[in-house]
């Protein structure tokens, strides 16, 4: 554990933790958070890892648009559900993205995990996409997520980061029990 994975773990927390309050300033603090984890990733060649930071970096401007500026009055999204089509066609492009990327960090890297990094990475960002417009089903595709990213990254010894995906699963389950009351689904 460094200071850096340190840093970049706190800022996840409070990053996240706003994403369940519907805070819009989850989006600038979890994209410093996520150039931070870029570096980290690259150190211990969890190559699909970084890739992802840095298409989250620009997921995370989109989405602070959507949930500032988005919308017929400019005042931002509300937390709506995906249909059930639309959730079969994001895991669909996920697992597409996850076997083309898995097989691009297998034949062309010395990836610790091409397989799983690939997939973790493929179907986060589907995860983040459906975050960024504020789909009700975002928070039970990070559950899932983040409970394999523990995994990987008890294994590859980022015992910070791994305790970090921990605490991203409790939110994920708060996150969910949230949104799911909030106003705009009862209408």
């Amino acid at each position: 554990m460094s200071g850096l994975e340190l840093f970049a773990a706190a800022l996840g927390v409070i990053a996240v933790w706003l994403t369940v309050k519907q805070n819009p300033w989850c989006w600038p603090i979890g994209l410093v958070m996520l150039l931070l984890y870029s570096w980290i990733f690259f150190e211990v060649k969890l190559y699909s890892d970084m890739l992802l930071q840095v298409i989250y970096a620009a997921l995370q401007l989109y989405g602070w648009w959507q949930w500032t500026r988005a919308g017929t009055m400019h005042d931002g999204r509300d937390v709506t559900r995906l249909p059930s089509r639309a959730i079969l066609s994001g895991l669909g492009i996920g697992a597409v993205g996850s076997l083309l990327l898995g097989a691009a960090m297998a034949h062309w890297t010395d990836a610790a995990q091409p397989w799983l990094d690939a997939a973790l990475t493929g179907f986060s960002l589907v995860a983040q996409w459906w975050m960024a417009q504020k789909r009700l089903q975002c928070w039970a595709l990070w559950f899932v997520l983040d409970v394999i990213f523990v995994g990987l990254f008890l294994y590859k010894g980022l015992y910070l980061t791994a305790a970090l995906y921990g605490l991203f699963t409790l939110l994920a389950v708060q996150g969910y029990r949230e949104w799911r009351a909030d106003p705009a689904l009862q209408r």
